[in-house]
């Protein structure tokens, strides 16, 4: 269910206070989660459409509503998932013999993952594990014909929002596993997967699954995470890099969370749209709390990528008050990374 924090942080807020900028753990914990964590477990491809401009309009259209709120199919060919039907083939090194322990104990995928160059712009975020990424960024999947972590990072650099990468041999299927073929011969497949924030050793938590009798497993993992910041918004000036998220003395106006991809981009629809409401609604005096600033970061539950946090603001606050670096919740540790401002140019006059 999505939260209707905004209605009680935003919404009708006389006066910019000075409050805490905490991590509104409710409204994380109660978000709508992204529907796919990572590929399913029979996909060869999955090309990426997040739409930069579509999630925007998205997000403010989202505020605006929490804010205004009191509280084909046919006869073709036999598919790839029909039972025992044939798999598309992949392009990896055979183990021999053919079990999921070979497969984990290959040296030439070891090797190959040890070895594979960091593209420029990257960096290695982990190496040679024995699982893929699972987290709320998922964007795409492709599968390679080699183990090209150049190929994959060009993937990644074409897709709008992406900001890292895991590749990885996964043992795969030659059939779709039913009743009369449960457990049929491998082959590997070399995948090539995007993600909308960074990549951590943390989420690479699928270490395969059966399909059947066949098991499922993954060896030669590699992830990689872009150095550069997020996108500039139009009509703000940013990103402006900070060490942890904004912590300040006033100007507060709430927050807004949203699952998934990292994206800076809802954040100044979500501030868009804050100042629209108010304008509708002003004080007395015809002034109203317009936002001028806000505080996009990437926020992570134990190292695994959860979504994007927006902090809004009134005026613009520097570097030296972004000293909120991450909460505990019970044990689970929140951390910030990825802390950036957008200060709003021209400025608006906060007066109908």
């Amino acid at each position: 269910m999505r939260s209707a924090c905004l209605v009680a942080c935003l919404a009708g807020l006389a006066y910019a206070a000075p409050a805490p900028q905490n991590i509104n753990f409710e409204e994380v914990e109660t978000s709508d989660a992204p529907t796919l964590t990572g590929p399913p477990v029979d996909a060869v491809s999955q090309p990426v459409t997040y739409n930069k401009a579509a999630a925007k309009a998205s997000a403010a259209a989202e505020v605006t509503e929490e804010l205004s709120s009191p509280s084909k199919r046919g006869l073709t060919k036999r598919g790839v998932n029909d039972p025992c039907s044939p798999q598309p083939e992949g392009y990896g090194p055979k183990p021999s013999p053919d079990s999921a322990e070979a497969f984990l104990a290959f040296q030439t995928f070891h090797d190959t993952a040890n070895n594979a160059p960091t593209p420029q712009g990257y960096q290695r975020s982990f190496v040679d594990l024995q699982a893929s990424v699972n987290a709320n960024s998922y964007m795409g999947l492709y599968t390679l014909k080699t183990y090209d972590t150049i190929k994959c990072q060009q993937l990644c650099d074409a897709a709008s929002l992406c900001t890292a990468f895991n590749i990885y041999f996964e043992r795969d299927p030659t059939l779709a596993p039913a009743e009369a073929c449960p457990n049929p011969a491998g082959f590997t497949n070399i995948k090539c997967t995007l993600w909308g924030s960074g990549v951590t050793t943390e989420a690479a938590t699928n270490k395969g699954q059966y399909r059947r009798d066949f098991h499922v497993v993954m060896s030669g993992s590699n992830g990689y995470t872009k150095n550069n910041p997020p996108d500039a918004q139009p009509g703000f000036d940013g990103p402006t890099p900070f060490g942890g998220a904004i912590n300040a003395p006033g100007n507060y106006i709430g927050q807004k969370y949203f699952p998934g991809v990292y994206h800076a981009g809802k954040c100044a629809g979500a501030c868009h749209a804050n100042t629209a409401y108010n304008s509708r609604h002003p004080r007395s005096d015809g002034t109203y709390d317009a936002c001028q600033f806000f505080n996009a970061y990437l926020l992570s539950k134990n190292n695994v990528p959860e979504g994007t946090y927006c902090s809004l603001y009134t005026k613009t606050w520097g570097k030296q008050y972004s000293t909120n670096y991450g909460q505990y919740r019970g044990s689970d540790y929140y951390s910030v990374s990825s802390s950036y401002g957008y200060t709003l140019n021209p400025p608006s006059s906060g007066h109908i």
